[in-house]
């Protein structure tokens, strides 16, 4: 049965005005307001029944009207803390969008350790011709990929269409994905880190993934392995990290997150050559097809919302 009432749709993400049409379509009935999450004022964030956008969590304070809140992003960690939303306010993700993206980066970080690429950028910022010896190729390693959902299925299929061998852990068993060779849960990791070459890790931030890559984890994986997270920062300690890289227990790494975030200046990682390291920014709108597929994941939403069907991606 649909859902007669006018709906108050306030929208921070930064869409055109073909996105507007396409969100104005889905939401036909609506009443659309536009505006950033720095712009919007707590009137809006008050008066609206459906936000579209990530305003940030310390300004919900559970808004009594909010029906539902489409984030932009895959994350929805920081939402589903006490004192944001009510119980009664839907929460959905853009879980779905980024894992091109991600994967890409991820995959390109990967190949560039391998062929310690990173080194010679140092080197060349340093009017240095240097030698740094033995590469590895993607088509002799075994990949362990932590976390198979959108991104790590990305990611996978990345690293089997070039020759690697892939292992997928998941928290529950089902069907094999295609480029993944075998699949394993995830109480299986302590016995596949020392196995495998690469580890590539796209957890979310859980109470169970928290702090999940330990000393004994990291010290039990091959000194010769690359450690590759996109996932959330707070997976793996800093100085943890920071010991396994500068003491060898693995080769190189390859980050997008950290923790905490931003990194602090006087952080020992800035000044770590086997780490290469971005500042969150694998996802975010930095490929347009991600802000796309934003776009589309938020319109199917209004559509079903105001028919009251059930909603993607929801928390």
């Amino acid at each position: 049965m649909e859902i007669m009432m006018e709906k108050t749709v306030l929208v921070v993400i930064p869409a055109e005005e073909r996105h507007k049409e396409k969100l104005e379509r889905a939401g036909k009935g609506c009443r659309f307001v536009y505006a950033s999450p720095q712009t919007a004022t707590e009137e809006m964030i008050e008066a609206a029944d459906v936000i579209i956008g990530n305003v940030k969590p310390d300004r919900l304070h559970e808004p009594e009207r909010l029906q539902w809140l489409q984030l932009n992003s895959a994350g929805a960690d920081a939402y589903v803390k006490p004192g944001i939303l009510r119980s009664t306010t839907m929460l959905t993700s853009a879980t779905g969008a980024y894992g091109k993206a991600v994967a890409e980066h991820s995959f390109a970080m990967l190949l560039m350790l391998q062929k310690k690429l990173n080194l010679y950028r140092d080197a060349q910022t340093k009017n240095e011709w240097s030698d740094f010896g033995t590469v590895t190729s993607i088509t002799d390693v075994t990949v362990l990929v932590v976390g198979l959902g959108d991104i790590g299925l990305h990611f996978a299929r990345l690293a089997s269409a070039l020759g690697a061998r892939v292992i997928g852990l998941k928290r529950s068993m089902g069907p094999c994905p295609e480029g993944v060779h075998e699949l394993h849960t995830m109480d299986e990791l302590d016995n596949l880190l020392p196995k495998v070459d690469v580890v590539a890790s796209f957890v979310p931030s859980t109470a169970t993934t928290y702090h999940m890559y330990t000393k004994e984890r990291l010290m039990a994986m091959k000194d010769t392995a690359i450690f590759l997270n996109s996932g959330r920062g707070d997976a793996v300690a800093s100085e943890v990290l920071y010991e396994a890289l500068s003491e060898g227990w693995i080769a190189s790494a390859g980050i997008d997150v950290t923790e905490p975030e931003p990194l602090p200046a006087d952080s020992p990682l800035w000044q770590l050559p086997n780490l290469m390291m971005t500042p969150h920014i694998s996802g975010q709108f930095h490929l347009p097809e991600t802000f796309e597929r934003i776009v589309d994941i938020a319109a199917a939403n209004l559509e079903a919302y105001l028919k009251g069907e059930n909603l993607r991606n929801r928390i």
